[in-house]
């Protein structure tokens, strides 16, 4: 049957594929970090306590002191098209456009900052996509992290009047396919390095330890990647969690204290990684990388290796390209 001719032009439908990752500022520079961070410090999943007592603190002190130190930290690890999160996630989502068959297409949005996730739905929508595949690239489950980003994904979905079907990514932080990729990908980075750690220390981002204490399955989630990988790698891992903030009790240990004891206790020789990130972004390439490296050396260590994330190579995509798979299964024909 043809349309009427007054009808308004409908694009052929289609299944959307949405990556979400955490967020970055859009520049190195003071400015850009205080909307990032006033954006990303304000979300009530991120700093549980009442905004009434909060927003003051944000505005008033961080605000006003934090923004030049973390611009000199992006400063470090700025690439020439931008900042390493948003370059790798582009990228990752780059390398799935075509993986599913013309019918389906692959876009990427922060969950603060640019791509906005509203932005990105509409321009989905837009193209004809009838479904879309909500995708948070946190292979550890999150409220702080993997909640934010499906609620903002459909704190905008419930102002649209025709509204996708709309499913949404599950952890994958015990998937077989998950832990061989990480496998795969420490394996490569150890074979290319000049020396022979001593101890692998797998670093996962901090969480106050309440968040545990509330339900939150992250701590065990890290905990049980860290027991999978090693197991697949056929050695023990030391377990650490990075990125401390406030005076709150944070999960243990922690990343910088670990890095300063190991030398005192023999361990001269690491490498350390962060399978957490789906990308590398501030918190492993300055975190770890350069301020880790100079604590470890600093209390004695003499060798020290960084060992990047899964970010757009090969063992990370292609696990990123079957899990999707599964999660699209009864809307697209098997590839």
């Amino acid at each position: 049957m043809s349309r009427p001719p007054h009808h308004s032009a409908v694009p052929p439908p289609r299944i959307g594929l949405l990556l979400i990752n955490l967020g970055t500022p859009d520049a190195p520079e003071p400015g850009a970090v205080k909307r990032y961070l006033r954006e990303f410090l304000s979300d009530p999943r991120v700093v549980e306590i009442p905004q009434l007592v909060w927003q003051p603190i944000l505005r008033g002190i961080i605000l006003n002191t934090r923004p030049k130190k973390s611009a000199h930290a992006y400063k470090q690890v700025w690439m020439e098209e931008g900042s390493p999160l948003a370059v790798y996630t582009a990228r990752q989502a780059k390398a799935l456009q075509g993986a599913f068959g013309p019918g389906v297409l692959v876009d990427h949005a922060m969950r603060y900052g640019r791509p906005a996730i509203a932005e990105r739905i509409d321009a989905l929508k837009a193209a004809g996509c009838e479904r879309i595949l909500i995708a948070p690239l946190y292979p550890q489950y999150c409220a702080a992290t993997t909640a934010t980003a499906t609620d903002e994904a459909f704190r905008h979905l419930r102002r649209l009047r025709w509204q996708p079907a709309v499913r949404t990514l599950p952890p994958y932080h015990d998937d077989p396919l998950y832990i061989e990729a990480l496998a795969t990908s420490v394996r490569a980075s150890l074979a290319a390095l000049a020396f022979e750690p001593q101890a692998l220390l797998v670093s996962f981002h901090g969480m106050p330890q309440r968040t545990l204490e509330l339900g939150d399955p992250y701590h065990c989630h890290c905990r049980k990647t860290a027991r999978l990988l090693g197991e697949a790698l056929g050695r023990d891992l030391v377990v650490a969690f990075q990125s401390r903030f406030g005076r709150a009790k944070w999960l243990e240990p922690a990343t910088d204290r670990m890095l300063a004891a190991l030398p005192g206790e023999g361990v001269t020789r690491l490498a350390i990684l962060a399978p957490g990130f789906a990308a590398d972004c501030l918190e492993t390439l300055e975190e770890l990388a350069i301020r880790g490296r100079d604590t470890f050396k600093g209390a004695g260590g003499t060798d020290f290796a960084y060992l990047p994330c899964l970010n757009d190579g090969a063992p990370g995509v292609a696990m990123l390209r079957a899990l999707i798979a599964r999660e699209l299964e009864g809307w697209v024909p098997p590839q």
